[in-house]
């Protein structure tokens, strides 16, 4: 029955950046399918995401560390694998941005937002599937791109050539792990009701300008995430690899 290839029972994920917005959504969505989780966050605290996890009655193991640091994807990994047995799903959701105009950026300022934005989800996603080719039985990838993963947008200079080029890894990332049964897939969120887009939605003109170009006419949820996110970690997505689904009301249509 095609419900039951929905399932995650059974199943370990690792999300990054799950302690509140899109990061928590994706770890609760998970979880709710019957994953247990291994949430990894910087500073913000993770237990509102343990605390509703937990009430699911799946496992949660908070995870703290900076994920531009060297030894941070192993160290994630091995504790996914010492708590758990196994590694199945990854999902690479932490992210920061940096809003300045192009002429204006820094070196620092652009540097931070390749090291988080990109550089940590491919090594992490080496550390993940470094562990899903030892464990011999596939494994799931979602790397969380963007809407500026299309389009170039204004005044995020690094943080779209970070987006497009997480983009860019999926694919070639489905490529080379294809043949281990490592799914590689992306998902771009459009405008979300979340604490970066706070200063977008308070002010009328520009709150204004974005709902009125997307077709569903509303911002959207980080629950509405979930759904996205079950399908590429389940079986129901078993010949979906090296796309990036976009859930974002249409906005890249128009």
């Amino acid at each position: 029955m095609i419900l039951e290839d929905f399932k995650l029972d059974g199943k370990v994920a690792v999300v990054t950046g799950a302690a509140t917005g899109l990061g928590q959504a994706l770890a609760l969505g998970l979880a709710e399918a019957g994953a247990d989780i291994l949430g990894v966050g910087h500073t913000t605290s993770l237990d509102d995401t343990q605390k509703s996890i937990e009430k699911l009655g799946r496992s949660f193991v908070p995870f703290y560390c900076d994920v531009t640091e060297r030894d941070s994807p192993r160290k994630i990994i091995n504790a996914a694998v010492d708590h758990f047995g196994h590694v199945d799903i990854l999902v690479n959701n932490a992210g920061i941005l940096k809003r300045k105009e192009a002429e204006n950026v820094p070196e620092t300022d652009w540097d931070e937002v390749i090291r988080v934005n990109l550089r940590a989800p491919f090594f992490l996603a080496q550390a993940a599937a470094r562990q899903m080719i030892k464990q011999g039985s596939g494994g799931r990838i979602i790397n969380i791109c963007s809407m500026l993963s299309y389009s170039g947008g204004i005044l995020v200079a690094s943080y779209t050539a970070s987006k497009s080029g997480l983009a860019g890894l999926t694919r070639i990332l489905a490529n080379e792990w294809a043949k281990y049964g490592i799914t590689v897939n992306g998902i771009a969120p459009g405008y979300m009701e979340t604490r970066v887009t706070k200063p977008l939605r308070d002010d009328p003109v520009r709150n204004k300008e974005i709902l009125s170009r997307i077709p569903l006419g509303r911002w959207g949820r980080p629950s509405d995430l979930k759904g996205a996110v079950v399908f590429l970690a389940s079986a129901a997505s078993n010949y979906v690899t090296g796309t990036i689904l976009r859930v974002d009301g249409g906005w890249l249509t128009r």
